[in-house]
């Protein structure tokens, strides 16, 4: 496995050997220079080398993948233009059912959104008359159907829907040159991973392979040593100058009495937005309500909520006029808000990776950012366990009013933390069995 060179200097678009219709597109989205991750994984990606990328969330990975396939079609289209197009986008078509060239794969149906966004504003001044579909689940699967009738040069897809699409006959793998598997540890927690496999034994043995991720745990790098052919290893450290600038704050609570200290510090601390952490969909439901029961702009984020009422969800905070959401961990993987001041753990991440992405939220394009975890005294082991993984202590508060009680509790009596279901690495109890069921059942609305 080869190492991309790493550049640390700023490097023009122009300078790595993108077409002068991308050039243009970048420049007509704002884009001034790439980043350290464009810069290493497109030359990569253009040469056709397969490609295995760390970089953390945020730092422009889409652009580092979407550029490459865009130009491959681009050529490949100016060297044998298929006959009778009629128009462009999503509704282009001409007299051939077009083949899949690319597939992105992705964990939630907000990233998959995202992701067709950017192909969609990057292809807008390609001669290429593009079909793209972006397929996942929370919305009728008809309207999905419909829309691949005349096939699409980029599927950008969620595993679950793409398979329901897939045994409809709506679709077929047969013809994919190109793989990309955005956030690929989270392709391969629980639900998704047996869907992941069956998607890829579709798949031609022969094709490029481009996996971004923030973090590779062993399943993620296990698949990267199957999957990926001599790849150009690029790693994007995320160096002190270069680091969010996040400050972590453990408050010790009962787990009694988090929902009033949440709505003590939202009106203490006048956090004009918080996107607030919990471990089930039901949680969401009630910590959502006790908010808005108290005057707080607050709503709900979960798998179960439509794809409308989701959507409107997120347009209202990036408005500002939801000062509070509360969300699940899968339905918050696609939450991307500019600026967003505070992130709160109302319950405890399950590993120490989850914690990460979760805080990753904030502290976002050189903005400052705050993490706040409440910690009841029998998840204390769990989140020292949490502090060792991600290498950093973070000192334990108090807040006037709400001190834990310690009857019945030490700090290193190893009960498994509410909320959290059990720490990751343990046996399973009854009850961890039913929260990771549900979370399934959740992965398969996404």
């Amino acid at each position: 496995m080869s190492t991309a060179p790493s550049n640390t200097q700023s490097t023009p678009f122009a300078a790595l050997g993108l077409c002068e219709a991308l050039l243009q597109a970048v420049t007509d989205e704002g884009y001034e220079s790439p980043t350290p991750i464009q810069q290493q994984a497109i030359p990569e990606a253009l040469k056709g080398r397969d490609v295995l990328a760390t970089a953390q969330t945020g730092s422009g990975k889409t652009v580092a993948y979407v550029l490459p396939i865009l130009q491959q079609l681009e050529d490949a289209f100016l060297r044998s233009p298929p006959p009778g197009l009629l128009g462009r986008g999503p509704h282009a078509r001409h007299s051939e059912r077009r083949k899949t060239h690319a597939l992105v794969l992705v964990p939630t149906r907000e990233l998959a959104q995202q992701v067709t966004e950017t192909v969609q504003a990057l292809s807008n001044p390609l001669m290429t008359p593009l079909r793209w579909g972006c397929l996942h689940g929370g919305v009728s699967i008809n309207p999905q159907m419909l829309g691949l009738r005349a096939g699409a040069d980029i599927v950008v897809a969620t595993p679950g829907r793409l398979l329901d699409l897939i045994e409809r006959n709506a679709l077929r793998l047969d013809d994919v040159k190109t793989l990309v598997l955005d956030e690929a540890d989270r392709l391969l927690d629980g639900g998704f991973a047996d869907e992941l496999e069956r998607v890829l034994a579709l798949l031609p043995l022969r094709k490029q392979t481009l996996m971004f991720s923030a973090t590779f745990p062993a399943a993620a790098k296990d698949l990267a040593e199957r999957l990926l052919h001599r790849p150009a290893r690029i790693d994007v450290p995320s160096e002190p100058e270069q680091a969010p600038d996040i400050t972590q704050r453990a408050l010790v609570v009962d787990a009694d009495k988090r929902q009033p200290l949440l709505r003590h510090l939202l009106k203490t601390e006048a956090w004009p937005q918080v996107l607030v952490f919990v471990a089930t969909r039901h949680g969401c439901e009630v910590v959502a309500d006790k908010l808005q029961r108290h005057g707080f702009a607050a709503a709900a984020f979960h798998a179960d909520a439509s794809q409308g009422t989701r959507r409107e969800v997120l347009q209202a905070l990036k408005n500002r006029d939801l000062q509070v959401v509360v969300a699940t961990d899968l339905a918050a993987r696609g939450i991307d808000i500019a600026q967003l001041p505070v992130v709160v753990n109302f319950d405890l991440a399950r590993s120490a990776d989850d914690h990460v992405h979760r805080i990753g939220r904030t502290g976002r394009a050189g903005a400052s950012g705050l993490a706040v975890s409440f910690v009841p005294l029998e998840a204390e082991a769990h989140f020292r366990l949490i502090e060792k993984r991600q290498g950093q202590r973070v000192p334990r508060e108090q807040v006037v009013g709400f001190e834990p009680s310690t009857s019945g509790h030490t700090l290193d009596s190893g009960k498994l933390p509410p909320g959290t279901g059990g720490i990751k690495g343990k046996r399973k109890s009854k009850k961890d069995k039913l929260r990771e069921a549900a979370a399934a059942t959740e992965r398969k609305l996404l």
